[in-house]
């Protein structure tokens, strides 16, 4: 899971501690989140394990894993919960949130050569395509929330729709600076999916700056599809990702052209990179490496394949 930290509150404060973030830094928490998740659920270990096996076979033997079907169409049950009428975000700023995920994945969007140091990599279309499903909307008393997963529960949140065949997009006010996190494939369908706080949701509407460019759920769902952090949640990490350069750390804001790693080899870090924490007018694309590995999710027998069956 991630988590994008955006300022600070505290979950369920009272209805009159009426606070106002504006984010600066992408933070994420996704390796935290995930930490706890496995200390509750030992299970939770193993399944990963499989699933980074199967990953690593099907990436290798691509023909043998293939797909049902050329393009897979996801489709998308957004859950808004909202306090205010401003949180209640419009079906406009929703469907741009779509619009930015099937550019970003089909390598449309107008950004995209932004850069040539890693034209030999790009991934270009990763051939899935994301269509608006439903949207569930709920009036709350919650002021904001946490990464516990409680607006993915009754009676204060909402249940999610079909998990294994819809990815659900819940909408609301984070809490703790978050500006969304995102489930692995292999945790539980019960609280599987995204959630994306409403002031970093689409490209209209409540969208803030300088998160106001769609890229949270771009990331999001690059975890929800398998992809770590670029620089594998650790210093000089690995992202089990062969054709992404090794980050020393996190990169934030808009770094300069030719940023370079301290890891061994000194690469030019992958800045730009939907895994990274780049503002979303600076990242735009992901590896060809990432688009193998998110596509063996969707592979038969993979995590995700109920999604890919026609």
């Amino acid at each position: 899971m991630m988590g994008c930290n955006k300022s600070s509150s505290n979950e369920e404060s009272l209805p009159n501690d009426e606070e106002t973030f504006t984010a600066t830094q992408r933070q994420c928490s996704s390796h935290d989140v995930l930490e706890e998740q496995l200390k509750a659920d030992p299970s939770l270990r193993q399944r990963m394990n499989e699933i980074e096996e199967f990953t690593q076979r099907a990436i290798a033997n691509p023909q043998q894993y293939r797909l049902v079907n050329g393009v897979i169409e996801i489709p998308v049950v957004f859950n808004v919960l909202y306090r205010t009428a401003a949180q209640n975000v419009s079906l406009a700023q929703l469907q741009s949130q779509i619009d930015v995920l099937n550019e970003d994945f089909a390598a449309t969007n107008a950004d995209y050569n932004l850069t040539s140091t890693y034209n030999s990599v790009k991934a270009g279309n990763i051939g899935v395509r994301f269509v608006l499903d439903a949207v569930v909307r709920k009036s709350t008393n919650t002021t904001s929330w946490s990464t516990n997963n409680a607006m993915k529960k009754a009676p204060k949140g909402i249940a999610p729709t079909s998990p294994t065949t819809k990815l659900n997009i819940w909408v609301c006010n984070m809490g703790g600076g978050i500006l969304g996190y995102a489930q692995f494939p292999g945790g539980a369908s019960a609280t599987d999916g995204v959630v994306l706080d409403d002031n970093a949701t689409g490209r209209t509407g409540t969208a803030a700056a300088p998160f106001n460019k769609g890229r949270t759920a771009t990331h999001e769902v690059g975890h929800w599809m398998n992809l770590r952090h670029i620089w594998g949640d650790a210093t000089c990490g690995n992202d089990q990702v062969g054709d992404t350069p090794t980050h020393n750390t996190a990169n934030y804001g808009c770094p300069a052209a030719g940023h370079l790693s301290t890891c061994a080899g000194t690469p030019v870090e992958m800045t730009m990179n939907y895994m990274d924490y780049s503002d979303d007018a600076c990242m735009y694309m992901f590896s060809a490496g990432q688009k193998s590995r998110m596509l063996a999710v969707f592979a038969v027998g993979g995590a995700r394949n109920s999604f890919a069956q026609p």
